[in-house]
Formats: structure tokens, sequence, C-alpha cells
């Protein structure tokens, strides 16, 4: 089976980490969030992986010069311009040679990260016959999502988009993975941006051939820093695994005190400081006696001396907090 991978977006709630990267090609502890969704895909019988470029579509080939991910072989699929998610699914599919003639495929949110039981999806999506089926995830404050009602027998009867939690009918939200009938591509306008969700989909719930499978499996969706920082927290503290949450290369003095963070490699922290709920991203540097909490210090960004970053602060790549400085909420550059 084919997975096309959705990785053209711009990542704007992550600036300024994503100034110049993907947010795909961010890293998610030991590796870029890409590897981590073909990782999981290749655990579940995929054997070949588009991916559906945008921004800065030299980042993948850097990376992976072989053209391999988590060893699965790597199809790149360039839009000449942004064309929406079905618009970029139709384009990929055929620039990868998925056509009427071919099986059932896959279509992800690059920025995902789950461990949703693939193989039973795709037997749910064949048992129903379906010509598309929607994984769902149930959260707590559904009115940032796309809310998917269904009826008795699974089927899609219609969609809320970002409802008031009072008024949601439910609580199960599109989690962005499809199961997919190459005959889908016959629905998308070509030359035009196409959303799957608000256009594509919508129609075939009229028509009765969209259907959904609910799943309560690990899900996040790592596109804003909150998000991102406890992504990772979750596969250090054995929420989801219990990865190393402090690189071997990475330097922190003993009299620092390091908590429920991150620390990425080649980064140092000095004596005296306090990381809470943080990541200090490659080469980063957060100075003696510095604080930060809830935070995210870029690849090579130094906090200085005696320096606090609360409440979600961002730096970016190389970014320099001087000494003493106090930040809550921000993001530097301002102008990311």
């Amino acid at each position: 089976m084919q997975a096309v991978i959705l990785v053209g977006g711009f990542g704007t709630r992550l600036r300024p980490l994503t100034r110049d990267i993907p947010k795909q090609m961010l890293p998610v502890v030991d590796r870029p969030i890409i590897e981590h969704v073909v990782a999981h895909l290749a655990g579940h019988g995929v054997t070949r992986v588009v991916l559906s470029l945008g921004f800065r579509p030299e980042a993948f080939a850097y990376a992976y010069p072989d053209g391999t991910c988590a060893g699965l072989p790597l199809h790149y699929a360039v839009e000449p311009e942004p064309l929406d998610t079905a618009g970029a699914v139709r384009f990929a599919a055929l620039e990868a040679g998925i056509d009427a003639d071919d099986d059932t495929f896959l279509v992800l949110n690059g920025d995902v990260l789950t461990d949703l039981d693939i193989g039973a999806m795709v037997a749910s999506h064949r048992s129903a016959g379906a010509e598309a089926t929607l994984a769902l995830t149930e959260v707590d404050d559904p009115s940032r999502y796309g809310v998917v009602p269904t009826d008795a027998e699974g089927r899609v009867v219609g969609f809320v988009e970002k409802p008031d939690a009072e008024s949601a009918p439910s609580r199960w939200i599109n989690a962005g993975t499809y199961v997919l009938e190459p005959s889908i591509l016959d629905r998308i306008p070509d030359g035009r941006p196409v959303s799957i969700e608000r256009e594509v989909f919508p129609a075939m719930a009229a028509e009765g051939c969209l259907h959904a499978m609910r799943s309560d499996a690990y899900w996040i969706d790592t596109g804003t820093p909150e998000a991102y920082i406890r992504a990772q927290l979750d596969l250090v503290d054995g929420t989801r695994g219990d990865l190393p949450a402090v690189h071997p290369s990475a330097t922190v003095d003993p009299s620092a005190e390091v908590r429920r963070s991150i620390v990425m490699a080649g980064a140092t922290v000095g004596p005296g400081a306090h990381l809470l709920n943080s990541i200090v991203m490659d080469g980063g540097r957060v100075g003696a006696g510095a604080v930060v909490a809830d935070s995210v210090v870029g690849p090579g960004a130094h906090v200085g001396e005696g320096a606090s970053l609360t409440d979600l602060t961002v730096i970016g790549a190389t970014e320099m907090v001087g000494a003493g400085i106090e930040l809550a909420g921000a993001r530097v550059p301002g102008d990311s």
C-alpha cells in the first residue's frame, strides 16, 4: 500500500522555528517529525511514501539523499502552487503514478503523531465498501477542529467546522488519516485549490459513500508550541515511550534542575539553571541561573544568564536572549 503525506504547509503556528524549515523536519526528541510518521506507516505494511511538498521541499531531499526515510522509499511531488488539501492529494497521487486502476491508498497529515491501527482502519474501510474512510479521535475541546457526526453504521452524516464546545454534536473529530479508493481522484477538480475537508468529503457524505472509524489510540497534532512540547514529553515520560530526555552529547551542569524537559544534541544547560516542561534544541545554550518553563529554545539559540522564558515563549534558531531578560508568551524574533 502507498501513502501520500501532506507536508506542504508553512507551519505558521510554530514560527519562528519554521521560518526556514518545514515543520515536519523539526525534531521530536531524537529525529524529525516526518521520520516518526513514516516509521509508523512502515510498521503497518505501507511500502512506499509520496511526500506532497510545497514549502522548502529541498529540506527533505537534503535530509534523505538516498530517497528513503525510516526504511521506506520516498517519492517527491512538489506543488507548483498551493492547491489546498484535496488539490495536493490529486497532484501528488498523479505525480506518483497512482490512478483509477490502482489499489486503495492512504493520505495523512504530516504533522500528526498517532498510534492508530492502520490495518484495522483499512479492514473497516473495505468491509463497509466505502469510497473513503476517515479516522476519528476524541478530544476534550472540539472547538478547534472539524467534528464528524456518524450514523450507527459508521457513515459520515455531516461536518461541523470548529463548533462551540457547548453546541458540538460530539467530541469526535477528523484525525487527519484517510483511506481512499483511487476513484476519489476523479472527484477533485484540476487547476484550482480544492479542500478535501470542506468540498470533497461533504459531497461524498451526502452520497453515503464516506465512512469513519473511531479510535482511542494516541493522537496529537504537533502544530502548536504547546503540542510540540507535549508530543516530546510523551515520548520520554512513559506516556508513549521512554526515550532519553537528555542527549548523550548534551552538557547539563550538576547544579542545574531539569524537570520534564528535553535537552537535544550539543545543547548546554549552565549552573543553577531551571528547565521545566521545555525543549532545548540542538546546540541551544541556557545560561547560569536562567529559567525556561513551558518554552522552546531553538537550535543554536542562547539564553543569557538569569534570563526567564515562560508561557510558551519560542526562541528562533541562533537567536540571543540577553542576560536578565524576562519573556512570557513571546516569539523571538517578533516579526516571524
